[in-house]
């Protein structure tokens, strides 16, 4: 990338943690030589566009800065001759996520944003757009690098590599950054002297750390976690993994195993917010409205600490430092989804995995993690697959294959009410699924219509 004053693209910059991306640019203001932040998003985020727009601009102002920062609806004006462009934005906006979690939660199965029913929908939202973003990539800003962390991050970044064609892309997730921000004070260390591993997928992988003497500390951490603090993101509640299941694997899980490990108990509890309090997306909304009155207040000029609420915490931070890395060619450690090459064997070589990495101007250098045990590796394969299969109906609009991704996937009980949540999600999601068009009017003239009361307000 030749040195110049820099254009910066976020699309999906209505977001909530757009505070949190304007702070990380602060921080690294000499590293990074910007001269213009274009924030973009759809008529419908308008209103927060113009919220956080104005609080970014406080913000930059405050640190004494003199950056342009542009609202926009016009995401081509934005993209044209950019540098970098970040994707934050969720497809349906959150009550989409609200239907997401609640068709599944009245028939019993989980609902969650990017495990079971849930991510796999917001993967048929998500897919075409992020694929027509990159077509005007490519027309308006060829050199552009691309730093997803739209979720499922993992799935994304595989729709850009393989039917996007697009290389200059690195996923992220905020989970292994929180793991990281978290661990070492559990055993009394700091993270500079410590070396950690990750390798799986997003939201499925396991991580090994290890002293500055090159001594494994994994077990020390795991011993600290069940004890006490499980080092979670806000988002997730805390079940403990089972001890014997960890001395055995010698390995930490990402946080989001719980779903897989004690799925039980996970079901259970999102079952009673279902019922009670409400799902996970139903108390983001309030969090979500209570910090956007927050960032109406004319006198704030900086990121509220509410914001570490909202379950997100790092992921704007991490888009920072993954594109500073990029300019400066730092040679960072970060963990990134990005093509797998051989770093994990269990996987084809031509698929995304989310792993350390180096972080420069070359993009992302995956470290080699090695092979996975039986059990590690049977998870690893299912999930990919299933991945795959998803990702494939995205762009395709196949319903057999959705169905597949249905099927194969652990927290969807397969059968009938499997069909059945499949078939409704299609309805309740129609304005934003137009490569199912044909199966959903069928389904329509077939009288499908959602169950859930909350859920079917929304459409």
């Amino acid at each position: 990338m030749s040195h110049k004053q820099l254009k910066l693209v976020t699309i999906g910059g209505g977001s909530s943690y757009t505070p949190e991306l304007i702070e990380g640019y602060i921080k690294r203001k000499d590293e990074l030589p910007i001269k213009e932040i274009w924030l973009v998003d759809i008529k419908a985020g308008q209103e927060k566009l113009e919220i956080v727009g104005a609080m970014a601009k406080r913000m930059v102002k405050a640190a004494g800065l003199d950056w342009e920062i542009h609202l926009t609806l016009d995401r081509r004006e934005a993209l044209k001759d950019a540098d970098f462009v970040s994707t934050q934005f969720r497809v349906g906006l959150l009550n989409a996520r609200i239907k997401d979690e609640r068709i599944p939660g009245s028939y019993g199965m989980l609902g969650q944003e990017t495990n079971g029913a849930g991510g796999i929908f917001k993967a048929f939202r998500t897919v075409p757009v992020i694929l027509d973003i990159v077509a005007d990539m490519k027309e308006l800003c060829p050199n552009a690098w691309l730093i997803n962390f739209t979720n499922p991050s993992g799935m994304i970044t595989e729709a850009i590599k393989t039917y996007g064609k697009w290389d200059k892309v690195i996923g992220l997730c905020n989970v292994p950054v929180n793991a990281m921000m978290k661990e070492p004070e559990l055993i009394n260390t700091t993270l500079d002297h410590l070396t950690y591993r990750f390798a799986g997928i997003d939201h499925f992988h396991w991580h090994r750390v290890f002293d500055d003497t090159g001594r494994e500390v994994t077990m020390d951490i795991i011993n600290a976690i069940q004890k006490g603090d499980a080092a979670l993101p806000k988002n997730i509640f805390n079940v403990n993994f089972f001890p014997e299941q960890l001395e055995y694997m010698r390995l930490l899980p990402c946080a989001y195993h719980r779903y897989y490990y004690r799925e039980e108990e996970m079901l259970n509890h999102s079952l009673e917010e279902f019922a009670g309090i409400g799902t996970r997306a139903q108390q983001v909304k309030k969090i979500e409205h209570e910090l956007f009155e927050l960032y109406k207040d004319p006198k704030l000029d900086y990121k509220p600490k509410q914001l570490s609420e909202r379950g997100g915490a790092y992921y704007s931070d991490a888009a920072c430092e993954a594109m500073t890395s990029i300019y400066n060619d730092k040679k960072t450690h970060m963990v990134v989804s990005t093509l797998n090459n051989g770093t994990v064997p269990d996987l084809p070589a031509d698929h995304v995995v989310e792993v350390s990495a180096q972080i420069g101007a070359a993009g992302a250098i995956p470290f080699t993690f090695g092979p996975f045990q039986p059990a590690e590796r049977g998870w690893l394969q299912l999930m990919k697959n299933m991945e795959l299969c998803t990702v494939e109906a995205a762009v395709t609009g196949n319903y057999g294959l959705a169905l597949q991704a249905f099927t194969m996937n652990p927290m969807i009980k397969s059968g009938s009410t499997a069909k059945r949540i499949l078939d409704e999600l299609l309805i309740a999601h129609k304005n934003f699924l137009p490569q199912f068009t044909d199966k959903i009017k069928q389904l329509e003239k077939d009288g499908v219509t959602v169950k859930d009361d909350i859920a079917r307000t929304l459409i």
